[in-house]
């Protein structure tokens, strides 16, 4: 039953001259003043789903992005810092870039949020999708199996380091502790100071393959669905729900996944899609060249493997596929009572902001559905 409402914010500052005919994602170029907007946006949105009775606001984590889509590069001290500003929002890592770090000082950075914020910072890992920024750090990303291979020792180190007194650890990539002396004594393993507040941690991770799913089943871990064709969704909740049964987890369809969407809501179907089209359309500029466009066509296949699409969608696929909602709110309650008697254990809805929408239309956007949506599935 549907119950919690979020919102991922990625981070995109008030870009201009959007949409499919606007400014090309490589040519825009902001200087610093621009570019930390995303802070002030943040935090007015913050505050908002604070009042409005959202449950959690989620961030990526990203760099280098002087192309103003995804602004924030810590996202745990993002939500940290927000957590002060307001009372029971929580704020989710979606994703901490997990070959971008050294594992222990994401665990510590981690567990100090946990207790400085008494357990309102919600964890999320993720494996990266962008060489300049995976690349720079210096962990493989164009390499993917050596991008996984690095990933999953890291996730081996984090989870020890969270639910371990003291541990060690030798692998491939990591001696941990360093094999030296230390106070006339040879150290043989270390404790992570501090450990988190509330154990175990609530985990989550995007569902990108099926490799992804059998790790994520088999580590407890909580899976979010993004932007992504029914016909997908099905296939994946599916997939998800008997890789956790594989593993000993007893889950309904639907149970541990956030489902992520779009949005318009207004007076009809097409005045939303009109009005959302160029915030769409700047979305897929930037993401579609990633392989971010999880639809699928009329045989099932997904776009961009054999025969079938492989162009930027327009917002009509969108809304064909069910990754987009746009209409008017009671339209909206219908698409969400729908899933819920279709994935029975399904609890969690995402909202995505749309690159490329101002603020103040966001917000605003946000405000109506929190009045004529939410309530139909709020304290039932």
């Amino acid at each position: 039953m549907i119950k919690d409402f979020s919102v991922l914010y990625v981070g995109n500052i008030e870009l201009d001259n959007v949409g499919s005919d606007g400014t090309p994602a490589d040519e825009r170029l902001y200087e610093n003043g621009r570019l930390i907007e995303t802070f002030d946006s943040a935090t007015q949105l913050a505050k908002l789903m604070d009042e409005r009775g959202f449950h959690t606001l989620w961030f990526a984590e990203h760099h280098f992005q002087r192309e103003g889509y995804e602004c924030i590069p810590n996202i745990i001290l993002l939500g940290t810092h927000l957590a002060a500003k307001t009372e029971r929002l929580k704020f989710g890592c979606a994703f901490n870039v997990v070959p971008e770090w050294h594992p222990i000082r994401l665990a510590e950075d981690y567990a100090m949020a946990d207790i400085l914020t008494d357990g309102r910072i919600v964890f999320g890992v993720g494996r990266g999708y962008q060489s300049r920024e995976v690349e720079t750090f210096g962990a493989p990303l164009i390499d993917n199996d050596a991008n996984r291979e690095l990933f999953e020792e890291q996730m081996e180190i984090i989870f020890k380091a969270f639910n371990e007194e003291s541990f060690s650890h030798r692998g491939k990539h990591y001696t941990i502790p360093a094999e030296v002396p230390f106070r006339g004594y040879d150290v043989k393993d270390i404790t992570v100071v501090p450990r988190p507040k509330n154990l175990p941690v609530e985990m989550w991770q995007p569902i990108v393959s099926g490799r992804t799913i059998d790790f994520i089943a088999r580590n407890g871990i909580k899976a979010v669905v993004g932007l992504t064709g029914a016909p997908l969704v099905e296939q994946v909740f599916t997939q998800f729900r008997d890789a956790c049964a594989q593993h000993g987890r007893q889950l309904e369809m639907g149970e541990d996944i956030s489902l992520e969407v779009g949005f318009y809501i207004a007076g009809s179907r097409q005045e939303a899609m009109d009005r959302l089209r160029p915030y769409h359309d700047e979305r897929y500029k930037w993401f579609a060249p990633f392989g971010f466009v999880r639809y699928v066509d009329e045989e099932g296949r997904p776009w961009g493997t054999p025969g079938a699409p492989a162009r930027v969608p327009h917002i009509e696929d969108g809304v064909q596929q069910r990754a987009w909602i746009c209409g008017t709110a009671e339209e909206f309650v219908e698409f969400l009572r729908d899933l819920e008697q279709k994935y029975t254990g399904l609890e969690h809805i995402m909202l995505h902001w749309a690159e490329g929408m101002p603020r103040a239309e966001f917000m605003e956007q946000l405000s109506i559905f929190s009045e004529e949506v939410m309530p139909a599935f709020i304290n039932r």
